[in-house]
């Protein structure tokens, strides 16, 4: 009889790691393609959101201002009283439901693209400084990060709109300086891993100057960690702006927008819900697949996750 012998630490360390469960493994990679197939579907229902933003004249079936008190607080077509020429039914001054809410889709998508852009710009280029240089750079823009986290980002609009009033810039302006920090912390954590890397090394012992490293040799390697803050940062924003214009902040009447056709609706949600159920779906629906488009986008782009 032989005797088990125990494996010593130089052949348990030639073993490796202990691998995966087969089964474990596969139902990983079939969540994997799961979620990625989720994303696909979000990202076809996105393109018809923008696309009825875009070509909303085309196919928008009325004026979305034209007031029509006769036909006020009609209730959708498939309900009793509906008119087929309201599918969504109208508002508490007879404006087609529908219109507004194609129109409304406009102003969500420009807010949360416009916003993305300003938060990214500033985000990613404190980010990368803090990351690169360290030292009292870095204190100085963690300061401020940590300053804009614990201001109350209401009370930062409210100042905002009470010195320039409520208007879409000026709405696209408080989201994208409210949005930056979690852009820069990102930032920062990953240029400080990727500054140590032997390209980065060798980019300075050949001369480089500072801004060449940073944007020529860094910044590339980033590109995916933007994409994915920012697909899922518009989604917040919608919502943010919607919120907004729901306290008459954002966007004033009789300018379409999803957020205050919300504010317009919940007087009179007990006899005509559809006022502000639509709109609600519309924000719920938006954000949604944008959210599950973000998260497709970081499964595929994320070395750690490839199939």
């Amino acid at each position: 009889m032989t005797a088990t012998s125990t494996p010593t630490k130089v052949e348990l360390a030639e073993l490796g790691p202990p691998r995966a469960d087969a089964s474990e493994t596969g139902h990983a990679t079939r969540w994997r393609l799961l979620r990625l197939r989720w994303g696909l579907a979000a990202s076809a229902i996105l393109v018809l959101i923008v696309a009825s933003a875009v070509f909303a004249p085309l196919i928008s079936p009325g004026d979305p201002l034209a007031v029509n008190i006769r036909h006020r607080l009609a209730p959708p077509a498939w309900m009793e009283g509906g008119a087929p020429q309201h599918l969504l039914g109208t508002d508490q001054v007879g404006r087609d439901l529908l219109s507004r809410i194609i129109y409304g889709g406009r102003v969500s998508l420009v807010v949360g693209a416009g916003s993305v852009l300003i938060a990214a710009t500033i985000g990613v280029l404190l980010g990368l400084g803090a990351g690169y240089f360290g030292g009292r750079t870095d204190w100085t823009i963690m300061t401020l990060i940590n300053v804009m986290l614990t201001f109350p980002f209401v009370l930062l609009a409210l100042s905002v709109i009470a010195v320039l009033g409520p208007s879409l810039p000026n709405m696209i302006l408080v989201l994208g300086v409210a949005g930056w920090p979690i852009y820069a912390r990102v930032i920062r954590a990953e240029t400080m891993a990727i500054r140590e890397r032997e390209f980065v090394l060798a980019g300075r012992a050949l001369g480089m100057s500072h801004a060449r490293i940073v944007f020529r040799q860094i910044a590339p390697n980033l590109v995916s960690v933007i994409v994915v803050i920012a697909t899922l940062q518009v989604a917040q924003v919608i919502i943010f702006e919607s919120f907004l214009s729901f306290l008459g902040l954002g966007i004033q009447p009789p300018t379409p927008a999803w957020g205050n056709m919300l504010g317009e609706g919940r007087v009179y949600m007990l006899n005509s819900w559809w006022i502000a159920t639509f709109p609600g779906l519309a924000i719920f629906l938006t954000t949604l697949v944008i959210n599950l488009m973000g998260n497709a986008l970081r499964d595929w782009l994320d070395p750690h996750l490839k199939l």
